[in-house]
C-alpha cells in the first residue's frame, strides 16, 4: 500500500517554499521545507517496508524449501 500523500506533501512543500521566498515571508518558506521533508520521509518509509517485505518473503521461501 502506497502512501498517496507523500508526493503531493513534496509538491506542496516546494509550492511553499517558493512562494515564500518571493513573498519574504521566512515562515512560509520553512512550513515548506517542513512539508516537503515529511512527504520524502514518508515515501523513505514506504520504500523501506517495501524492501523489508521482500526480503521477509525470500527468507520464508528459502525457509520452506528446505523443509521439502
Amino acid at each position: 500500500m502506497s502512501d498517496e500523500q507523500s508526493p503531493f506533501d513534496k509538491i506542496a512543500g516546494k509550492a511553499k517554499q517558493a512562494a515564500g521566498k518571493v513573498s519574504g515571508d521566512k515562515d512560509l518558506e520553512a512550513e515548506g521545507k517542513v512539508q516537503e521533508t515529511e512527504g520524502k520521509l514518508r515515501e523513505a518509509a514506504e520504500d523501506a517496508k517495501a524492501t523489508l517485505g521482500a526480503v521477509a518473503d525470500r527468507v520464508k521461501g528459502s525457509v520452506d524449501e528446505q523443509k521439502d
